[in-house]
């Protein structure tokens, strides 16, 4: 199970989370050309390794494990692998 950026983040953006991924899975980072124009941070599903060192580090609290992401917020787990998708 992988982690996924809700709602909160939207607009905030607070690359906090992404100092302490060991996996380099949030994006897009401060230095993607992508950022400004981001609506929010997104994690990799298919690179997550599910730690939760990103829960504690988001200052509005917009990281949860897919398994506790509240029900208004389950659309996010196909947003941030769509992010993904399209990368790829």
């Amino acid at each position: 199970m992988a982690h996924i950026i809700a709602e909160p983040c939207i607009g905030t953006k607070d690359t906090a989370c992404v100092e302490v991924c060991p996996v380099d899975c949030i994006h897009p980072t401060k230095g993607d050309a992508t950022h400004p124009g981001a609506a929010q941070l997104y994690i990799d599903p298919d690179t997550c390794i599910d730690c939760g060192l990103c829960v504690d580090e988001c200052p509005v609290q917009a990281i949860y494990p897919q398994e506790d992401l509240p029900a208004e917020w389950t659309k996010y787990i196909q947003i941030n692998a769509d992010y993904f998708k399209n990368k790829k």
